[in-house]
């Protein structure tokens, strides 16, 4: 491999990291500077790497703590704290966070390319901090004071197959509501960021009708294509993006083809707002 080097691929998200062997254990000096770029750009993308499960499971538990298992999705036999994120069981083609539904939302996620598709099958990640920087100052005031609830009763595409229904049964199964800040604060970097996404259904005091013309603004300085990364799959690649500060998406339009992905995810925190409070559970799996 090429010599060490972070490169950043975009003005305000992204970095592709050049010159590590995530098979490996990293040193700690080189890993330092990774978590650095992780806090800085959001989203980090690695090319060419040949990893199994176990790797990618090290790597992202230098981050902290990982998720074991999932409030709904299947995961690897043998290994919870392994996600197949397969085109088969569903789409997840609408910006969101991870499990934003309940009160402790993934601290950040690890993907690994496992079966690509011959085109198509993207993934987009959104700085939520910059959306929040490029509010007008009347905006803000508002978004700084609004909590919203979410829940996984939220966008769940019918993919119109078997084994799609399938899931889907089984992710709507147990109802989940989180009310959380609408501008969270980052309890690594101090940095706010907009806390929203799909699963974010309306707004504490107000009605969902009236909720959602509010969320869709806010929700579309998130998403400016100039705070977007887009990321296009190779066999080899592995990326990690931070939960508490982005969204993502992935883009369906790979038809009927394959595509699999490896996900594990890192722990995360109860958010808090700018004042202080923190997140609440409404229900927890009822």
């Amino acid at each position: 491999m090429s010599l060490f080097d972070i490169r950043r691929i975009g003005g305000r998200i992204g970095a592709e990291v050049t010159g590590v062997d995530l098979s490996t254990a990293l040193p700690d000096s080189v890993f330092r500077q990774i978590h650095e770029a992780f806090l800085e750009y959001k989203v980090l993308f690695f090319r060419d790497q040949e990893i199994t499960d176990e790797h990618q499971l090290a790597f992202a538990g230098r981050f902290g703590p990982l998720t074991q298992t999932h409030p709904m999705m299947r995961t690897v036999d043998g290994t919870p704290q392994v996600i197949p994120v397969d085109g088969e069981d569903q789409r997840a083609d609408h910006w969101h966070t991870d499990i934003s539904f309940t009160t402790t939302p993934s601290l950040g996620t690890t993907l690994r390319s496992v079966v690509l598709p011959p085109y198509g099958g993207d993934t987009m990640v959104a700085n939520a901090a910059a959306g929040y920087r490029d509010l007008p100052a009347e905006l803000r005031g508002i978004a700084d004071r609004l909590w919203a609830v979410h829940s996984n009763h939220a966008e769940q595409p019918r993919l119109g197959t078997e084994r799609g229904e399938e899931v889907r049964a089984a992710f709507l199964a147990r109802r989940f509501e989180a009310a959380h800040p609408v501008v969270r604060v980052h309890p690594e970097s101090g940095e706010p960021s907009l806390f929203l996404g799909g699963f974010a259904q309306w707004l504490v005091g107000l009605e969902p009708r009236e909720s959602r013309p509010i969320i869709d603004v806010l929700q579309g300085y998130v998403r400016r294509p100039e705070n977007t990364a887009r990321w296009s799959w190779r066999p080899g690649d592995v990326l990690i993006f931070d939960n508490r500060s982005t969204q993502h998406y992935a883009v369906n339009d790979y038809g009927r083809r394959r595509r699999v992905l490896h996900r594990v995810s890192v722990t995360g925190d109860v958010p808090v707002g700018l004042d202080g409070r923190t997140s609440y559970a409404l229900k927890e799996g009822e």
